[in-house]
């Protein structure tokens, strides 16, 4: 296993639309335990493929909650309801958070490494980062979404006003 860069805005790997994976073996199973380490080493909730530079639709999400790492290959969000606004960061846009608006609860569908389908019903903040990931693998950044983006950085520096 290993730690990969995390590619920065506006690199254009970032804009591209990801595409569908169709080969389930080795070399998807090592992206997959790289891409957790890289999220892990990072300090990050979740990881989308083409934040290391590849364009393949694969994340990885662990909030640090009774779900645990979840890895998903070619997820598909199939149902969502209520919504929610609150804070969201990103590992390829350091230094900026910003308020979007999401879904409160969705339903997502999509493969394990091995191809299998499987199903996740998250709410909340699992809920938030799953949207955040699969909108990563359609090119989607938070900032395109936001309500307000603000400089965490600075804030850091006048005492987190």
């Amino acid at each position: 296993m290993s730690i990969r860069i995390i590619v920065k805005e506006p690199d254009p790997v970032l804009r591209e639309l990801a595409k569908e994976v169709t080969k389930f073996n080795a070399n998807l199973q090592k992206l997959l335990k790289d891409m957790a380490e890289t999220m892990y080493d990072a300090e990050g909730v979740g990881l989308a493929a083409p934040q290391i530079g590849i364009s393949k639709r694969v994340i990885v999400v662990d909030v640090g909650d009774e779900n645990g790492l979840v890895e998903m290959v070619n997820p598909v969000i199939v149902e969502q309801e209520g919504e929610q606004l609150g804070p969201e960061g990103c590992l390829s846009i350091p230094n900026l958070n910003g308020d979007v608006l999401r879904a409160d609860r969705i339903v997502v569908t999509g493969q394990d490494s091995s191809g299998q389908s499987f199903t996740v019903e998250a709410t909340g903040y699992f809920a938030r980062a799953f949207q955040h990931e699969v909108d990563h693998l359609n090119g989607i950044l938070f900032t395109d979404l936001a309500e307000s983006i603000y400089d965490i950085s600075e804030r850091a520096r006048k005492g987190g006003e």
